[in-house]
């Protein structure tokens, strides 16, 4: 491949020679060292850092395979200005493009406004900020054109102070804004949730007598709709004069549609689509996305079904819209009946399939979506990577998620971190800790998720002195201020390990005041090791704070159960009701066949329910034999003894593992699903049916992983 220097070196001057002398000059020109360039070493080479960009530029000529740039025209001497923009355009990397810039800088056409200008949007377009501000610093003079390429590309990247900072500049050098400054400076003001300098901008817009501008009027609706002011967004879509124009409003009315929807106001959304001049595809999506958000998936459907007609957007929202609201099942035979339509996914739609696979654990599914991925060529993105390890970590397969996680080339912290979960929660510590370290020779830095993956890490193995090296770690060595979350994971794992005073000590020391959650989790730990006089105090604390949320009575109300206090727990039952807090039902899902089964406790409705029961009666039959006592502590209602009992043998995941033994091939992996923690008696038996089977068993609660094998499970009843 011919190097950018060779592409700019001028045509040498053709040699003569005669026919005697012809082979002489053959063997000559295939001996001779090819001459050095002096162009490049006698040209002014300005600032910043020359050495490191004729350096860059030797050695990506010496090791980057062929890429557009060396089919491109081989221009006449010197190149033009046109001929740079060309190559701007047609580069592939931000490494292709330092090796154009260094070819302007060569040639002295860095002064050129115009090439300055491609050069910043470039740069931004690939994600080198730094790049396109520093190309924008040694740009001189500064005009409209080059601060509104900055400006719009600070803001795509989320960079919207520093998106201010350069409008302010560009405010106090003297250059007016125009049209196309407002609306990403309006974006920005958006992003940083600024109400006040928001409306400020739209005073300098009605100043400047732009405000009637199509691109600028859907801006400024855009501004008022995120900072929440629906009322004032409403103003200046009645103030358009082209609302009511079928041909260029569409995005007027889709942006306001999208805020209505965002603020729950459904009524103003139906009634704003209805009375839309034109409705595009993008319309109908924006509405349905507004129905899924807003929890009716119901009428979303119905909103699909009416549509003229569907496309790749309309499907994805759907498939999305069930995942996010809790239907897998349903999330993933839309995606299987979109395949069916012929209408291909885009990475969106794969990503939103994947992860309702992973939600409920549905491998084969997640099989079938990743052999999709292969046989269609789908290159490896950091998002599909990501989604892919999310779903092999949570659907039990650690080791293809760790797999996918080496051939993901791109990797972002949160491809990272979903990798450390994944190891964190299957109990597997040391590989946690070890990716971590990857992470760091990578160049990345942790941020506050990362550390809770490594507490979680920690407190499932009861590495107490590595999980609090962690903690110090990240305030310490990062300057990361722990939450309330990375408090509760201390104290839980303290707690787990037995250290129940060194628990207390560390909550008293907090520097915010403990909440239900932190309480709790030193109540679980008291009750877990008996220790009765701890989890009374403990729970005395919990009764001076008021529940925030439906987890919270559930809690209180378990934990007076644990202590035998049935009036107190009813008590709060009665509460429950009176204020209309509903306890989430608890599901196990199973797939067997591609098809996901779900069991919830003392489900006898499903087609197969006698054999069902009958197994389970042979499994603990089997169990009971080998050492196993239902432990009847864990129903919390005051019942008789065999009423326990029989409470403890409809739990859910007990249904699904005698469906899977009885619709599974002997020797074959069970994988199950729950959406609770569970509980002790389940886990007990299950070690039992693991050994009686002679099966593996993975169980998936809400907090973790359990692999139980021969009689034993892979957290050493450690949960």
């Amino acid at each position: 491949m011919k190097s950018l220097h060779a592409l700019f070196k001028p045509p040498s001057s053709p040699t003569k020679t005669t026919t005697s002398s012809s082979s002489t000059t053959t063997t000559a020109s295939k001996t001779r060292k090819p001459a050095t360039s002096s162009s490049s070493s006698n040209a002014p080479i300005p600032s910043p850092n020359p050495p490191e960009i004729t350096t860059t530029i030797s050695k990506t000529s010496e090791n980057k395979p062929k890429s557009s740039l060396s089919a491109l025209f081989i221009p006449p001497t010197p190149p033009t200005e046109a001929h740079f923009i060309s190559l701007i355009h047609g580069s592939k990397t931000i490494l292709q493009l330092h090796q154009i810039h260094a070819q302007i800088i060569i040639h002295n056409l860095s002064s050129s406004s115009l090439i300055t200008t491609q050069l910043i949007s470039s740069s931004s377009l690939r994600k080198s900020i730094n790049h396109s501000l520093a190309v924008f610093n040694h740009h001189k003079p500064k005009n409209l054109f080059t601060f509104n390429a900055l400006i719009r590309g600070l803001t795509t990247n989320s960079h919207f102070f520093n998106a201010i900072f350069h409008f302010r500049l560009m405010l106090r050098s003297g250059i007016k804004p125009d049209r196309l400054t407002y609306p990403f400076v309006l974006k920005s003001m958006a992003g940083l949730f600024s109400t006040e300098l928001g409306m400020a901008i739209h005073c300098m817009v009605l100043r400047c007598g732009i405000e009637l501008d199509s691109f600028v009027r859907v801006s400024l609706v855009d501004m008022y709709v995120k900072v929440e002011k629906l009322g004032s967004a409403f103003k200046v879509f009645d103030e358009s004069p082209e609302r009511f124009d079928s041909g260029s409003s569409a995005l007027l009315w889709n942006v306001l549609i999208k805020g209505c929807c965002k603020a729950g106001s459904m009524k103003k959304a139906v009634k704003l689509f209805k009375a839309m001049p034109k409705k595009e595809n993008v319309s109908w999506s924006t509405l349905i996305d507004g129905f899924a958000k807003n929890g009716d998936m119901d009428r979303a459907m119905e909103l699909f079904d009416q549509m003229p007609e569907k496309n790749v957007v309309s499907w994805t929202t759907m498939v999305d819209g069930f995942s996010r609201n809790g239907d897998s099942e349903k999330a993933l035979s839309m995606f299987s009946k979109m395949l069916e339509e012929g209408v291909r996914p885009n990475a969106f739609t794969i990503v939103s399939a994947l992860s309702a696979c992973a939600k409920i654990g549905a491998l084969e599914a997640g099989l079938r979506i990743h052999k999709y991925i292969k046989d269609n060529g789908l290159h490896l993105t950091e998002a599909l990577g990501t989604a892919l390890v999310d779903m092999y970590a949570k659907c039990g397969n650690i080791e293809s998620a760790s797999e996918v996680f080496g051939e993901t080339e791109q990797k972002s912290i949160r491809t990272w971190t979903v990798m450390i979960w994944g190891w964190a929660i299957h109990g597997h510590s040391e590989q946690a800790i070890a990716c971590f370290k990857q992470m760091m020779f990578a160049g990345i830095k942790p941020d506050e998720v990362v550390f809770l993956a490594l507490l979680t890490a920690c407190m499932h193995s009861g590495q107490v002195d590595i999980g609090l090296n962690f903690f110090d770690s990240m305030r310490l060595d990062y300057c990361i201020e722990p939450s309330m979350k990375h408090y509760t994971l201390i104290v839980d794992m303290l707690g787990r390990s037995g250290q129940l005073k060194e628990a207390l000590r560390f909550i008293e020391r907090m520097p915010m005041n403990p909440d239900f959650v932190i309480w709790g989790a030193l109540f679980c730990a008291c009750r877990a090791h008996k220790k009765t006089k701890m989890a009374k105090f403990a729970l005395n604390k919990l009764l001076k704070l008021e529940p925030t949320h439906t987890g919270n009575y559930i809690f209180l109300s378990n934990a007076y159960a644990a202590l035998g206090q049935w009036e107190d727990a009813e008590r709060v039952r009665v509460l429950m009701q009176n204020r209309g807090v509903h306890k989430n039902s608890g599901w196990s899902c199973i797939e067997v066949e591609g098809q996901v089964q779900r069991f919830v406790s003392g489900d006898h409705d499903h087609k197969d329910s006698k054999a069902i029961c009958l197994k389970l009666e042979e499994i603990m039959a089997g169990a009971v034999k080998q050492g196993y006592i239902p432990g009847t502590e864990w129903v919390l209602h005051n019942m008789e003894q065999e009423e326990k009992e029989d409470v403890l043998g409809s739990h859910g995941e007990k249904l699904a593992l005698a469906f899977a033994l009885i619709c599974t091939s002997p020797g074959m992996t069970i994988r199950i699903v729950k959406n609770l923690q569970v509980c002790g008696d389940c886990h007990s038996l299950m070690k039992y049916a693991s050994k009686i089977s002679q099966r593996e068993i993975i169980l998936r609660d809400m907090k973790r992983f359990h692999h139980f094998k021969d009689g034993s499970c892979s957290c050493r009843d450690h949960w």
